[in-house]
Formats: structure tokens, C-alpha cells, sequence
């Protein structure tokens, strides 16, 4: 019979050895549950192909389910847990965030919690060419799908600044919208603080006229050389108090704010009375007829030099400017030899009262700024 001690002895060493057992049982079994996870956390996950997806504004439930709706995340009950689970450990790392994504093909569960807290959402982009109407901006904003909420029923004319304009997936169209009036706004202040204030004094005398103006310069040349000179022709007009005689005011009431007419414009048309209709009224019209763009701005403020006072399409794309009447008409007839002008259309030469020729609007909407005629486009009485 062994002694009492020698009992507790072996007792105890039958423990221990029980212990470290059950302590290599656990660490194996840690080892191969921490080997799971990780396998769970960097395996490739089920997104076929990259995608731009939008995750929702909502709690972990809704963001975690619509990532394995989507196909993002395995749906599996353990690589669920699994993600919820280092989601949870790693929280310190920063929240998850909405909006819309590109998820690489086959995104592990790690990267797609990378994107959730330090991706780059998506940006959409919208262009505002030069000489658009606020009909056609406001158009294009609504049928941006990218965009979400409604606008005003109208825009100011030239409000808008003409740029690109880049934003997140569900941004408002409201807060778009004045996001870009506020841009117009800093261009116009800047642009009349700059502006040559010797060649403007007495003729352009607010920042709404100098606007309006360049609205005119914008809807009149695509030719960024010919901006100067055509506003120099304004000014020179003004000033002899001479009526602008632009036909883009004409198409644009005419065409109810479009700023195109579907056919030629007619010597009719020319009669039609409207607040831009520079041939019946004198002076700077009240309200722009197109968003000019920061060149036209700075045509309008920084004039070229010269005494002209009439211009008209040469008929390659250009203008031919003129100081007097008569050099006018040699234009004039220069483009008509180019020509095949119908009946119906404003004459292609200058008529007995002195009068220059009309032009012809354009045939089509145009995408991008364009020439806003393409015939003789000025046509002042003689001094």
C-alpha cells in the first residue's frame, strides 16, 4: 500500500497531465479556428466581374445584407459571422460609410471592408457647355440619373457658370444647382472687379450688363479670337447709340428661351417684338440669353481695339469685321457669292436705308457652343 502522499502525488501528476491536454486540445483548436477566420477574411469572395454598387445609408444589418444581396459578400451563416465579427474588432479603423463604389472582382471580405471605410466613392460628372440656356441646363440635370431630387421650374438665363462639374451618386439637384450659380457668381464679381474700366465707362455699367453682353458674345462665335472684336462692335454701337442688331436675342425669343429654331430666320421674324429683339429695342437687353462661359466674360471686360462697327460670316467658319457701310456690303456680298439664301430669307445685302444683311439661324439644335448664325449677323442702320 502506497503512503498517503504518494497517492496525492499521482493524483495531482494525472491532472496535470489532463490539463495540458485539454490546454493542447484548446490551442489547436484555436489555431485552427483562427486559421478558418482567416481563410473566411482573405478568401477570394463571389463578385464575378468589377462593379460600381451603391451601399446604403442604414445600420450594419442593412449594409452587410445588401453587400451579399448584391453578391459582394458570401451569404454563408459562417463568413457572415466571420465578417460581423472583425467588423466589430476592427471599429477603431473608422465607420463604414454610403455611397456608391467599384468593387474589384472577387473582393475578399478584407478589401471590401477597406473600401467601406477608406474607399473613394464614385463621381459622377456633368457638363455645362458654353452658351447653353437654362431650358437646356435645366434639362439635362433631370435626366441625370445620378442626380436626385427636383429643380425649380425655371433657372435664371446665365446663372449658371459653364464648367464640369463633378459629384457623388444621389447628390440633390437643388444644392447642384446652386453650387453652380454660386461659381457664376464669383467668375462675374471677379471678372467686373478686373474688368478695363476706361474702355467700358458709360456704356456697360453694372455686372448684369456686362452678363448680359458676354451672353450675347457667346451665342455669337464659337472663335475665341473674334470674342474681343465682337464685343468691341457692341461697345462702339452702344456708344454711338446704335441698335446691337444681334439675331441670337431674336432666335431666343422666338424660340421661347430654346435658343434654336428649327429653320431660317426670316425678315418676319426680325419684326417680332421681344425684350431681346435688338433690332426694335435700343441698348443692353435686361437678361442674359445663354450661361457665357469665362472667355466671353473677359471679352466683354477686356474689348480688342478697333473702330468697327459691323460684322458678318465670311463663310469659312469666321467673321469679317468692317469700320464703314460700305466696306460692310463688300462683305456682305463676299459671303452672299458663298451662298444660296432662299427667298423667304432676311436679305443678303444691305438694303436702301442703309440696313445690313439678316441672318439664317441654324437648322438644328447644336450639342456644343456654335456661331449662333450662319449668316451676316449684324446689321446696324448707318450713323
Amino acid at each position: 500500500m502506497l503512503p498517503r502522499h504518494s497517492r496525492w502525488v499521482r493524483v495531482l501528476k494525472t491532472i496535470v497531465v489532463s490539463l495540458l491536454g485539454l490546454v493542447a486540445l484548446a490551442a489547436i483548436a484555436l489555431g485552427v479556428g483562427y486559421q478558418l477566420v482567416q481563410d473566411s477574411f482573405l478568401r477570394p469572395g463571389p463578385l464575378p466581374a468589377a462593379r460600381a454598387l451603391v451601399v446604403p445609408k442604414g445600420n450594419y444589418d442593412q449594409v452587410i445584407g445588401s453587400l451579399e444581396q448584391q453578391g459582394v459578400l458570401s451569404s454563408k451563416r459562417f463568413d457572415d459571422a466571420v465578417f460581423r465579427f472583425l467588423m466589430a474588432r476592427t471599429r477603431s479603423q473608422g465607420p463604414l460609410r454610403a455611397g456608391e463604389y467599384l468593387f474589384p472582382a472577387h473582393a475578399s471580405a478584407q478589401k471590401v471592408l477597406d473600401i467601406l471605410r477608406h474607399g473613394k466613392p464614385i463621381l459622377h460628372r456633368l457638363t455645362i457647355p458654353e452658351g447653353w440656356t437654362s431650358r437646356r441646363i435645366r434639362a439635362a440635370m433631370m435626366d441625370d440619373s445620378a442626380l436626385s431630387g427636383t429643380l425649380p421650374p425655371t433657372i435664371a438665363e446665365g446663372s449658371v457658370q459653364p464648367q464640369t462639374y463633378s459629384f457623388e451618386r444621389g447628390m440633390n439637384r437643388t444644392a447642384l444647382l446652386h453650387l453652380m450659380q454660386r461659381q457664376m457668381k464669383r467668375r462675374l464679381a471677379t471678372t467686373w472687379q478686373n474688368r478695363d474700366q476706361g474702355a467700358l465707362a458709360g456704356l456697360v455699367t453694372t455686372p448684369q450688363q456686362l452678363l448680359v453682353l458676354a451672353s450675347l458674345v457667346e451665342r455669337e462665335t464659337a472663335t475665341p479670337a473674334e470674342r474681343p472684336k465682337i464685343a468691341r462692335v457692341f461697345l462702339n454701337r452702344l456708344k454711338l447709340d446704335m441698335p446691337l442688331q444681334t439675331d441670337p436675342g431674336t432666335i431666343y425669343d422666338l424660340s421661347g428661351g430654346v435658343g434654336t429654331l428649327p429653320r431660317p430666320l426670316t425678315r418676319a421674324d426680325l419684326k417680332v417684338p421681344g425684350p431681346h429683339n435688338t433690332y426694335l429695342n435700343h441698348g443692353i437687353p435686361e437678361s442674359p440669353i445663354s450661361a457665357p462661359g469665362r472667355a466671353a466674360l473677359e471679352a466683354v471686360a477686356h474689348p480688342a481695339q478697333g473702330d468697327w462697327l459691323y460684322f458678318v460670316a465670311s463663310g469659312q467658319g469666321g467673321h469679317n469685321f468692317a469700320t464703314t457701310l460700305s466696306d460692310h456690303n463688300h462683305n456682305v456680298q463676299h459671303w452672299h457669292s458663298s451662298q444660296n439664301p432662299t427667298p423667304d430669307r432676311a436679305p443678303a445685302q444691305a438694303t436702301p436705308s442703309g440696313q445690313a444683311p439678316q441672318a439664317a439661324a441654324p437648322t438644328a439644335p447644336q450639342t456644343a457652343p456654335q456661331p449662333a448664325t450662319t449668316a451676316p449677323s449684324t446689321g446696324p442702320a448707318a450713323p
